[in-house]
């Protein structure tokens, strides 16, 4: 809860304003107070009326107003608040906070402040990856302010990609963890993302397709909620989730080490796809070619993870969830595997080829638990991934063995 806790709400003018709206009905219902600045730009996207209906406050937005500065001035109005939150966080108005600009009330005030800033971005793809941008959010993360998002997915512009705004509970559990008040506060999380790497020779090695954006997204959403997460990944590109303890591995062996190491846990998450096999013994030398037969390469199991942790004993987490990677008859395949590996849920998805799946933004999975299983719809990996946190947070808090 936030209860007593003062958000400061900063207002940019985009589009996707009218998504505090919500967010601001959100912070208030779990006890939070919110007081708003309005850009000039915001008032073209949604009213102050609309605003101080649902803060219950006034809106402020004049730099040079007698009475507001009279009522309120921009410096106690900064440091009134336990915590700055900028959305949507334009490009504009990340690159006039990371220049230093105060030319008025909103950037003035984050200047002044000396409370913790959060931004969430929201803008069209191109702006958000231009190098511009990009060097303005590196400087913004390097000076303290939290960058909440932003997700993929259809912009009003028509296009698709990275920089929609991030929806109004993502910020809330942004906002709750910031406090120490989200719905995993307290709990610890272990979440293993990626491909393995399993070593032939120096150069070569066996793999396969996983981009690690599904594992990553859920140590994210873990992390929001409040949840004191550790990440085992092997070699991905994806960025390491903020406020996440990462560790980097290659083989199976090594991950498997670094889950036991990251013991005890709360939860559980076995999102990484895991080579069932590796090369018997590792040659030392590049293998070379002799122009006439290919060199047999003899495969022994690699240790199953999931399985090692729903067996742990008294140090098998609480909640063990792993993930199915299938092709063809998905769901039919994972009741038995949740069953084969003493799992508590599987979540399964199929990754044939023409799924997308695999490296892909989207992703169609099937939560099978002892009570059944539950069909979601075609999503992005984001937005699956904060769905399983919040039923990770609503099983963890009810009885013990109702997970």
């Amino acid at each position: 809860m936030l209860q007593g806790k003062r958000v400061l709400l900063v207002i940019g003018g985009g589009i996707a304003a009218y998504k505090c709206l919500e967010l601001i009905r959100r912070v208030r219902e779990r006890g939070g107070a919110v007081r708003c600045i309005m850009t000039k730009a915001a008032g073209e996207f949604v009213t102050p009326l609309s605003v101080s209906a649902l803060s219950g406050d006034k809106v402020y937005g004049e730099l040079f107003s007698l009475t507001d500065e009279h009522e309120m001035g921009h410096i106690q109005l900064s440091r009134s608040a336990d915590l700055m939150v900028v959305a949507p966080a334009t490009a504009n108005l990340l690159a006039r906070m990371a220049g230093g600009i105060a030319d008025d009330l909103a950037t003035t005030a984050l200047l002044a402040t000396d409370k913790p800033v959060m931004a969430v971005p929201a803008m069209n793809v191109r702006m958000w990856q231009h190098a511009a941008t990009q060097e303005n959010v590196a400087k913004l993360i390097a000076r303290g302010v939290q960058i909440v998002g932003p997700d993929d997915g259809d912009m009003a512009c028509g296009e698709y990609g990275p920089g929609r705004m991030a929806e109004p509970h993502a910020i809330l559990a942004a906002i709750e963890a910031h406090f120490g008040a989200g719905a995993l506060a307290g709990r610890r999380a272990l979440v293993t993302s990626g491909p393995t790497f399993e070593a032939i020779d120096p150069v070569r090695y066996i793999a396969n397709r996983s981009s690690g954006k599904q594992g990553h997204a859920i140590a994210d959403a873990l992390a929001r909620l409040g949840a004191a997460t550790t990440l085992v990944t092997g070699p991905t590109h994806e960025a390491d989730p903020a406020g996440v303890t990462v560790v980097r591995i290659e083989s199976a062996r090594d991950m498997l080490d670094a889950c036991k190491k990251a013991l005890p846990v709360d939860v559980a998450v076995c999102a990484a796809a895991v080579a069932d096999w590796r090369p018997a013994e590792t040659k030392a030398q590049k293998i070379k070619k002799d122009g006439r037969t290919a060199p047999p390469i003899p495969l022994t199991e690699n240790p199953d993870i999931l399985k090692t942790l729903s067996t742990a004993g008294n140090f098998r987490p609480r909640l063990v969830i792993g993930f199915a990677a299938e092709t063809g008859d998905v769901v039919a395949k994972a009741g038995p595997k949740r069953k084969a590996k003493g799992c508590d849920w599987l979540v399964a998805n199929d990754v044939a080829p023409g799924t997308g799946t695999f490296g892909g933004d989207d992703n169609t999975v099937h939560l099978i638990t002892a009570d059944g299983t539950e069909d979601w719809p075609r999503m992005t990996k984001r937005a699956v991934a904060e769905r399983l946190a919040e039923r990770i947070a609503a099983a963890l808090s009810a009885a013990p063995g109702a997970a």
